[in-house]
């Protein structure tokens, strides 16, 4: 942050900064958290006019209007700066932790808005997600996710014509696959463990959201693919929602697609594997 920077932070809050200390992240802004003299901290994203920071604070804020997610107060924003709370904490689960989250996302996921998408486009890392509004869950994902996403992959020069085909042709084919669920749920969207803080085994804040109205095993998809999450989320899940065998023999590795192909758009060919060994297990 420099001092120009510093000294606008400073005139917004009407306060002095002590230190600045940088933050992991950062894909898509600066993060720092700031401490001030009487020993109070906000954290500071700070763009390069490349994305809008407003997007992530009407996200935090419409989960803090509408789920009991423990997401950070955001106190301002500009396209260029976001200050919000900062939440003490680290980004190791533990049983506890674990079994905390799996009740928070429950009851994240019986948030209904009555149809699939949101009101409006949001980001997901520093890529583009569109969020038209549609009644059928299977019309959204194919179109809004899965083929959109494709077309992004393939513009970025990280998708080989030939796996290009593949994900085509089983996007053609979605609906042998998934279903419609019995209504849409409100769901973070980037759900993993770098998003999580904990603090004493406790659920102190969850930041970084991508958020939309979705069949719910999108996110717990998600939350298989990096982190294995395990039996301690899956069953405090279950006590308030119902998980289906289905989702784990099938639909998670058809939702799991998607965050495939952002992967591979953001960070280039390593995620080529795994694409591939997702389309040969429905032998495509």
């Amino acid at each position: 942050m420099n001092r120009r920077e510093r000294s606008r932070i400073e005139n917004i809050v009407n306060r002095r900064i002590a230190r600045v200390i940088p933050l992991a992240g950062g894909m898509i802004s600066q993060v720092v958290k700031i401490e001030f003299r009487n020993g109070d901290a906000l954290v500071a994203k700070i763009g390069d006019g490349a994305h809008d920071l407003r997007i992530e604070a009407y996200m935090l804020r419409y989960l803090e209007e509408k789920s009991n997610l423990p997401v950070p107060k955001v106190y301002h924003e500009e396209a260029d700066l976001l200050l919000m709370a900062y939440i003490e904490g680290e980004t190791e689960w533990d049983s506890a932790s674990l079994a905390e989250l799996g009740h928070l996302l429950a009851n994240c996921h019986q948030i209904d808005a009555g149809c699939y998408g949101l009101e409006r486009d949001t980001l997901i890392g520093p890529l583009h997600q569109p969020n038209a509004q549609s009644e059928s869950w299977i019309e959204f994902f194919r179109e809004h996710r899965l083929q959109y996403m494709i077309g992004v992959a393939r513009e970025s020069g990280h998708l080989p014509p030939q796996l290009q085909g593949r994900l085509a042709a089983f996007a053609d084919q979605i609906e042998r696959y998934v279903i419609e669920p019995k209504s849409p749920a409100l769901i973070h969207g980037d759900m993993w463990r770098t998003n999580v803080i904990v603090r004493d085994g406790c659920i102190a804040g969850i930041i970084d959201p991508a958020l939309y109205y979705a069949h719910n095993e999108m996110e717990l998809a998600y939350m298989t693919l990096f982190d294995g999450v395990g039996r301690e989320f899956f069953a405090a899940y279950r006590e308030i929602q119902p998980v289906e065998n289905e989702f784990f023999d099938t639909r998670r590795h058809v939702y799991n697609l998607y965050p495939l192909l952002v992967h591979l758009t953001i960070f280039g060919a390593k995620y080529l594997q795994p694409l591939d060994a997702t389309l040969k297990h429905f032998s495509i």
